[in-house]
């Protein structure tokens, strides 16, 4: 198990009963004493970013449901930091925010796609130790963030691959039903 700190991956534990997080990958973008930010990643919504942003054309790519918290707030996260300044480093080619008009500008010009930038509603929060708590709880396991898992192509399967990068030992995890109780 890694530290928990920003740019790392927490992949829910299989059993995790809170339905916000079942089977979630969330990206730590922050971790402080005072508390922690992070975006669930592997969450498309039926909706397209282009009806919550205004000015990027016919972006039909879903928007991503980000976590639970500050449902009015849209974040995104890239891997063009040489075209959308500003953004903060959150793990291998992985950067979160920057520049709102310069990322409309890259995906108006066809340089944005679903494999280098994906925008996300809300967030998930933790207060003070909140987060050490649950990792003491063993309620996540960790991995360091990567672009190929961040933006891996199968959206509903990023929760399998986070699993499958912590190795062999890890593999039984990937069938686990949802709740013990139906096995």
């Amino acid at each position: 198990m890694i530290k928990v700190d920003k740019g790392i991956l927490l992949i829910a534990e299989p059993f995790m009963k809170d339905a916000n997080f079942q089977r979630a990958v969330v990206l730590l973008c922050e971790h402080q004493e005072t508390g922690s930010f992070g975006i669930t990643i592997n969450r498309p919504t039926d909706k397209p970013v282009a009806e919550y942003i205004e000015g990027i054309g016919n972006y039909t790519l879903p928007l991503y449901d980000g976590g639970p918290v500050g449902k009015d707030h849209i974040h995104f996260l890239h891997k063009l930091p040489s075209h959308i300044p500003n953004g903060n480093w959150v793990g291998e080619e992985t950067y979160w925010g920057g520049d709102l008009e310069a990322a409309k500008y890259v995906i108006n010009s066809g340089l944005g796609n679903d494999s280098n930038i994906r925008f996300y509603l809300g967030y998930s929060g933790w207060g003070e130790q909140q987060l050490d708590e649950e990792m003491d709880e063993k309620s996540w396991l960790t991995v360091p963030a990567t672009g190929r898992l961040v933006f891996y192509q199968n959206k509903t399967e990023i929760w399998k691959e986070a699993v499958r990068s912590l190795g062999d030992a890890y593999t039984p995890i990937l069938n686990y039903p949802l709740d013990p109780s139906f096995n």
